[in-house]
């Protein structure tokens, strides 16, 4: 692996902004309750939730994401359109399928995958678009 022309502060920011993003989809303002009722969480469950390992370890994992999200867009003149694109293209066809694969065997709704699979399309487009304007 060549991590030599990876930009460590722009993978640490771009996985941050990730999670802020998450922090917001899943709060009260967008579709926490919706969510909350799609995968039948309780309040009292989300509640008891260990939150430090929850949002540390989703941060960790999005951080991992951009690292790759970064060698990838690497192999080329980067850029906010191509990290943008190349974010977008791995949102849409590995991570939202991915994400339809298990929910179809776990009998999940659309719509939770709509959330889920939203989400990250979303994100792993900033992510892309941060990478790009900042390699």
């Amino acid at each position: 692996m060549d991590f030599s022309n990876v930009n460590f502060l722009a993978v640490i920011v771009s996985g941050i902004a990730a999670w802020v993003i998450g922090a917001l989809w899943y709060s009260p303002l967008l579709f926490s309750k919706r969510w909350q009722k799609e995968t039948g969480l309780s309040d009292d469950d989300v509640r008891q939730a260990n939150m430090a390992v929850i949002f540390g370890g989703s941060l960790v994992l999005m951080i991992i994401m951009a690292l790759g999200l970064a060698m990838h867009i690497q192999t080329g003149q980067a850029d906010l359109m191509r990290g943008l694109k190349s974010g977008l293209l791995t949102g849409v066809f590995f991570s939202a399928t991915i994400i339809g694969i298990n929910y179809l065997y776990q009998r999940k709704s659309i719509t939770l995958w709509l959330i889920d699979a939203g989400y990250a399309v979303l994100f792993l487009g900033v992510e892309g678009a941060i990478l790009g304007v900042w390699q």
